[in-house]
């Protein structure tokens, strides 16, 4: 799951103990098994959104104390755009860094290579391996250990107003080119905008520059991708979305302000994952969630395209308190935890076997993001995969924004790219 780079309006860091019912001395380690019980502290920095996803990791993570009375976690909710950096700046002075953090996909394999995650194959964080969806745990392997354990996993849909589009006499767009005529014959019908496209973050262009047959890198051929035609025109159809008036934008904040123009029925249309379900439905257009429509996201010239996302719990390589941190993760990405936070989250579990259970099977947001994720494109695993977004990042922005073509926005992230990964072509 991915909130954005520009989350951090959204959270605010906070630290609270869920347990301290017969805890060891209440310090990052202390965690002891020689007696067989696991007791001491796990320090958990979850980075899920406040107000709606982090109440129910919480009181998930509430459930793990009841099973180990002995063991205190201490929950801390750090804001997603921050907490790449913030634990890498944390693992590398050697102090302040979580027993155990919400990573997302692309930073399991860059906390691996830099040696601040414990391999996780043997250990009881890994449990019914067999059970995790392929494409699930291929994000948390690396030079050929384990070093994550997935939570969730995702895609991205667009979002529409159903209730706007009855209105409008229109269905959902199957390409860019019907999002654009949609878009206008919304405009022309209530008056109202049809997509508002998230500027600030670059894992939302993702999915038109994967329509377009493009990618970020060729991660086998070492060549770098993205300046390449298919690159291009993938900048050229979101500045056209734009300049079209069938999507407005945003240079800041994006998260906050697209989120608010759909729940309040302002555009017709967003693009998102399924960690925006619940907040969505809190909004006014959605107090009857029946209005709620999704359908795969647009596709470009060169077919249908979005990317693969999630999360996976990882182990910080110098917890104290390890065995305790292996429990927690287990018992977080268990087939219980995970159907739960499916039943009240709509988030799409890891597990296989968690997508029978009636609550799960019977979930109309899951049912629907299911195939679109078996079919979403894989990003590339390796070290550098979180950092791609920076540099993609300012060009998208500036493109979508008029301060920079779609031919040099390509380029620019291109040079940067090929600076980041040496000896890449």
């Amino acid at each position: 799951m991915r909130r954005g780079i520009a989350a951090t309006a959204l959270v605010a860091a906070l630290g609270v103990t869920l347990a301290a019912c017969g805890s060891g001395d209440g310090s990052n380690g202390g965690g002891s098994k020689s007696s067989g019980e696991l007791s001491g502290t796990v320090t958990w920095w979850d980075t899920s959104s406040v107000g709606s996803e982090d109440k129910v990791f919480k009181k998930l993570a509430e459930g793990f104390t009841k099973k180990h009375p002995k063991v205190t976690v201490k929950y801390v909710n750090v804001p997603f755009g921050e907490a790449q950096n913030k634990f890498k700046n944390a693992a590398q002075s050697g102090s302040g860094a979580p027993d155990v953090i919400r990573s997302e996909v692309a930073w399991t394999p860059d906390f691996a290579n830099l040696g601040y995650l414990a391999p996780l194959d043997g250990t009881a964080a890994l449990k019914n391996q067999d059970d995790f969806l392929k494409q699930a745990a291929a994000s948390t392997k690396y030079n050929g250990k384990t070093y994550g354990v997935p939570q969730v996993i995702d895609s991205m849909g667009i979002f529409y107003n159903k209730k706007i589009f009855k209105e409008a006499g229109v269905e959902a767009p199957k390409s860019v080119d019907e999002l654009k005529s949609v878009a206008a014959k919304i405009k022309e019908k209530t008056g109202k905008t049809g997509l508002y496209l998230r500027g600030d973050d670059a894992y939302w262009f993702l999915s038109f520059l994967y329509g377009e047959g493009g990618d970020l890198v060729n991660a086998e051929g070492k060549t770098v991708t993205v300046d390449n035609a298919a690159g291009v025109k993938a900048f050229k159809t979101v500045k056209d979305l734009v300049d079209s008036k069938a999507a407005i934008t945003d240079a800041t904040n994006g998260w906050d302000n697209m989120q608010a123009a759909f729940k309040d029925g302002k555009v017709a249309m967003m693009i998102n994952g399924p960690w925006a379900v619940a907040d969505t439905l809190a909004g006014k257009e959605f107090a009857d969630k029946a209005n709620l429509g999704i359908a795969p996201v647009p596709a470009g010239s060169g077919g249908q395209g979005a990317p693969q996302g999630g999360h996976n719990l990882a182990v910080y390589a110098g917890s104290k308190n390890l065995d305790a941190s292996y429990a927690f993760v287990e018992y977080m990405t268990s087939a219980e935890a995970q159907a739960t936070t499916a039943k009240e989250l709509s988030l799409l579990p890891t597990r296989e076997s968690v997508y029978i259970k009636p609550d799960v099977a019977s979930n109309e947001m899951i049912s629907f993001f299911k195939p679109v994720v078996e079919k979403a494109v894989e990003r590339p695993w390796i070290p550098e995969g979180g950092s791609l977004f920076a540099p993609l990042q300012t060009e998208y922005t500036k493109v979508l924004t008029g301060q920079s073509t779609p031919e040099q926005g390509a380029k620019t992230t291109g040079d940067a790219y090929r600076k980041l990964l040496k000896d890449w072509k």
